[in-house]
């Protein structure tokens, strides 16, 4: 169903849990949208933020003080079918118009037309420093009719919507049948990618080394995916959700390390393989997500400049190894900015995972290596087996 875009006076109000209101001006689609609201430091890459599946249920505040310049282009989204994918759209400034080679029409054209509601002329500012002392919290935007309604009943609303703490949203985001996607040039190795909810580019980024990538839904075994399949490796990808909930992942990671099987995860991933090796989990304050974040690899000392989105991590001390039934494992990585872990990993080298994005969609191309480093895991693997 195509939505008219919101009109330029329409009337719109941002109202956290907490009580905290901003009012500004709709855009997008007019009507209702809920949930936990979250805040992106990217100053580029808006159209792949939005469709990244990993920010379901969330409305995505955008610190960067004016968006919409480059439009919407249809190459760009990093969800399979371009669906948008963030509950939400707070902005200050929407370009007065956009400009780029590649636009097909406008950010505020698409989300009309994907029924996403959005809040501009909101002082971002003000509203991130709330968070960052406060935390993510539910929220609600409400525009046209829904933006008059009294406050205080608005609040009741947006403190009724179910918490991201305890949340399962893998299996809502994941595809429902698996797919395949062939590799540049012939086929060196066969990967199944567990989709939590994958982006688009972190398969190309397989197949442009020469490996197939077969797709799988969220509730897949790892029996049935071998069986079937007859992977080299195994991939779990980033996705929403509280990983506390994740326990059949966490089984497809255990059972994968005890039969020698190469593992990578990344973001929500790393968490499932901490979890499978006996680290805990728990929420963060206010998160990351942006494409500016540093890693420093504890292994030799190299600082990463990441891209990522998350509301959960690992608990766990850097450099420090543990045992697990697999062998030593130990933190590989964590953020400079705080210290939140961010990469595990077998001291054998069997499985690991990281915490941020190396497909870089958008963000920076620090971890591309990291993809290389998968397919030398596997090429080792098959020569140890004489495969």
């Amino acid at each position: 169903m195509t939505h008219a875009p919101a009109r330029p006076d329409t009337p719109a109000i941002l109202v956290l849990a907490d009580g905290r209101v901003f009012r500004g001006l709709g855009f997008g689609a007019v009507g209702r949208t809920l949930g936990e609201a979250v805040f992106s430091t990217a100053m580029t890459g808006y159209q792949e933020t939005l469709t990244d599946p990993s920010y379901h249920r969330q409305l995505v505040i955008a610190t960067a003080p004016q968006i919409g310049n480059t439009g919407w282009n249809d190459e760009d989204s990093e969800s399979r079918t371009g669906r948008i994918w963030a509950a939400g759209f707070i902005i200050r400034d929407l370009a007065r118009a956009h400009s780029n080679w590649r636009a097909a029409r406008s950010l505020e054209e698409e989300l009309a037309a994907q029924g996403i509601v959005g809040i501009r002329q909101v002082d971002t500012r003000a509203l991130v420093r709330h968070l960052r002392e406060n935390g993510s919290t539910p929220a609600g935007i409400f525009s046209g009719a829904e933006a008059g309604r009294d406050v205080e009943e608005l609040i009741e609303i947006v403190r009724a919507q179910p918490p991201m703490a305890g949340a399962e949203l893998a299996g809502e985001v994941s595809c429902a049948e698996p797919y395949v996607i062939e590799p540049e040039g012939e086929a060196r190795r066969t990967v199944v990618a567990w989709d939590l909810g994958i982006k688009s580019n972190t398969p190309r980024e397989l197949t442009r080394r020469g490996i197939r990538v077969v797709v799988v839904p969220a509730d897949t075994g790892y029996a049935e995916a071998v069986a079937a399949h007859r992977p080299d490796g195994i991939f779990m990808s980033n996705g929403p959700g509280d990983p506390a909930t994740a326990d059949h992942m966490v089984q497809v990671a255990r059972d994968a390390m005890s039969a020698g099987m190469p593992l990578f995860g990344i973001c929500f991933g790393n968490q499932i393989l901490g979890r499978a090796l006996g680290l805990g989990t728990y929420k963060l304050r206010f998160g990351h997500r942006g494409i500016n974040v540093p890693v420093q690899d504890h292994r030799d000392g190299r600082i990463y400049i990441t891209a990522q989105n998350h509301g959960f991590a690992l608990e766990g001390e850097p450099d420090t190894p543990f045992d697990t039934e697999w062998g030593t494992a130990r933190v590989t990585h964590t953020c400079l900015n705080d210290g939140v872990v961010e990469g595990v990993a077998l001291d054998s080298g069997l499985a690991f995972s990281v915490q941020y994005h190396p497909e870089s969609a958008a963000g920076p191309h620090d971890a591309h290596s990291l993809f290389d480093a998968f397919l030398e895991l596997m090429d080792r693997t098959a020569d140890q087996e004489g495969n």
